[in-house]
């Protein structure tokens, strides 16, 4: 035991263990590894927004205008440098800070989202923003992980007395966003906000029978909104028989096949420039034009494995509301990565719906960040309590 303080000397200094400043803090407990990943995901965004651009360019150029070919690059350029920041300042807040600010949003997100119908912008056909110009923003982007938080924060009280009606009072929470987002209309959000609280449902320890009722209520729900909710009708119609206008989801599908394995290379795409929103909604279709269904398997992949290394982490935390809420975040992000990705390839009815970190965008971008960012506060680890090797060799006098 004698050699252990020459070790202890020698390790602080070198690995920096010993700053206890906020900064210090967060780079050793901070998952480096989804940073990485996330920070990938933000430069292949980069990269398909540049080959999307100039088609983006052109469709929304008018009478008497015409934007440049990478207007919609540099914008972007200009919502990651707002959005990085927001991601790092969120991802250093302290766990109960950030669970109590999820929720004091959440509240204020709700109450946008009453005003939307009243005051809401309308645009394509749906009115789901708020404000005018720059300021403007959709607050459903910005709901969908503060609302996830403060369910994963309701449902963590089971744990403590089972008694609590807690299970029917966020049904009821998601069933108000629900019908607020379907009157926007809003199909895809809404199937996102219900299909993570299934999730935190599940996770909370639901007995078998409840999980049975949910089923059997999802299913009589769809049943009832194919049959009263003309949005649904009209995008089911159109994915199973093929009814309405199907052109462009057969339009994102030719163009993502039409650069086959390698693509046909950056800016040689032809088919973009017929898709309907080639920088958002369909960008996957395009990265697969100019750069190959090899790449846009590699970025399915990139989404399961930041999927995967959350769910992994999860396995030793005992924490009920860091497992629901690190879970809950991570689920609501692969799930709009699968179904942007499913859309793309045609086994979705089109939702439009971003892809995230890749999508162009100035609302879904920030809240990305915002998501992301709670989700790597909520999955930070002190390497002095979990199993570092140093420590470990320190404590051992090894």
């Amino acid at each position: 035991m004698s050699s252990a303080p020459p070790i202890r000397k020698t390790l602080a200094p070198r690995l920096g263990r010993s700053d206890r400043s906020a900064l210090g803090r967060w780079f050793w407990e901070i998952d480096k590894v989804l940073l990485v990943l996330v920070s990938v995901l933000i430069v292949i965004g980069l990269i398909a927004v540049a080959a999307a651009s100039p088609a983006a360019g052109q469709r929304y150029s008018g009478t008497g205008f015409t934007l440049p070919p990478l207007y919609y690059f540099y914008r972007q350029l200009m919502w990651i440098a707002l959005a990085v920041p927001v991601m790092i300042a969120v991802s250093m807040l302290p766990k109960p800070t950030a669970r109590r600010l999820s929720i004091l949003g959440a509240i204020f997100f709700i109450a946008c989202l009453f005003l939307v119908p009243i005051v809401g912008v309308e645009v394509n056909g749906a009115r789901r923003w708020l404000g005018a110009g720059f300021a403007q923003f959709q607050p459903s982007e910005f709901l969908k992980p503060l609302f996830i938080v403060t369910i994963a924060w309701l449902l963590s009280f089971k744990e403590k007395d089972k008694a609590l009606p807690v299970v029917p009072l966020t049904a009821v929470l998601t069933g108000i966003v629900a019908l607020l987002l379907m009157r926007q209309p809003n199909l895809g959000e809404t199937v996102i906000f219900v299909s993570a609280w299934v999730v935190l449902v599940m996770l909370s320890g639901a007995p078998m029978r409840m999980l049975y009722m949910l089923g059997a209520a999802g299913i009589l729900l769809l049943v009832l909104a194919y049959l009263f909710y003309p949005v649904a009708t009209q995008r089911i119609d159109g994915f199973l028989f093929e009814q309405g206008d199907q052109y462009q989801v057969e339009s994102a599908l030719r163009t993502l096949t039409a650069g086959g394995l390698f693509g046909a290379g950056p800016g040689a795409g032809i088919r973009k420039f017929s898709l309907p929103e080639p920088h958002t909604d369909y960008i996957f279709s395009v990265i697969g034009e100019e750069f190959g269904i090899i790449a846009c398997l590699a970025i399915a992949i990139l989404y399961m494995t930041i999927v995967v290394r959350v769910l992994v982490r999860l396995l030793n935390e005992e924490d009920k509301f860091l497992v629901l809420a690190t879970a809950g975040l991570v689920t609501q992000f692969g799930l709009q990565a699968l179904i942007n990705m499913a859309v793309n390839v045609h086994l979705a009815p089109s939702k439009g719906m971003t892809l995230p970190f890749i999508s162009y965008g100035g609302s879904s971008m920030i809240a990305l960040a915002m998501g992301f960012g709670l989700l790597l506060a909520f999955s930070r680890r002190n390497p002095h309590l979990h199993g570092s090797p140093y420590v470990v060799r320190w404590r051992s006098g090894k």
